[in-house]
């Protein structure tokens, strides 16, 4: 099994999942991030946490559209309270984002349609992400059919990787930067996996 995840190379996710950004975006002393929907659209909405304040990204179009470069000393990290949540901002403020990530917690790993995100390790401090529409370790089919390794954390450490509750979203932080995939609301993993 070790030498099958090592020999898997970084591919696409697959349809109906699309990378949000162009590149992986860059957020310097990333701590977590969390999801939170967006009263107004519906759309998915990530809220980051790092040494330099809270960012909230919609999860479908990219834009980041909140900033707190100076949030209360008190909420600034997700550790001060028991359920390691952050104050919302922009148009969730007023509510409570749970954080994964440097503080413990953690995001979805599966979705209600059949699909797994898994973090493996099989050439340790650097960690894998797997997507997969076969249930996860053993993998049943060939890489790039049944299992994708989408994102390889060789050059950061890895923070949160999971889904949102929508599981319209995959999210996957590191201490450096944020990478994201997203699909349409009627896409459904049936669909996806026929032949």
């Amino acid at each position: 099994m070790r030498d099958r995840l090592l020999a898997a190379p970084v591919v696409p996710a697959p349809e109906p999942w699309q990378s949000v950004f162009a590149s992986r975006v860059p957020v310097g002393g990333l701590l977590g991030i969390g999801f939170a929907t967006h009263p107004d659209s519906g759309h998915d909405l990530v809220m980051v946490v790092s040494g330099d304040g809270h960012g909230l990204f919609d999860a479908v179009t990219g834009e980041k559209i909140a900033r707190d470069r100076d949030p209360d000393p008190e909420d600034s990290t997700p550790d001060a309270v028991a359920d390691l949540s952050c104050p919302g901002l922009g148009p969730i403020t007023g509510s409570r984002v749970r954080i994964a990530g440097l503080f413990g917690g953690g995001l979805h790993t599966t979705t209600s349609d059949g699909w797994t995100l898994e973090v493996v390790s099989p050439a340790w401090p650097n960690d894998r992400v797997l997507l997969s529409g076969d249930g996860g370790l053993p993998h049943a089919g060939p890489h790039g059919e049944r299992w994708w390794h989408i994102f390889h954390s060789h050059y950061s450490e890895l923070r949160a990787a999971g889904f949102s509750p929508s599981g319209r979203t995959i999210a996957v932080a590191t201490s450096s930067d944020i990478s994201l995939w997203t699909r349409g609301a009627d896409d459904n993993h049936s669909r996806s996996t026929e032949a």
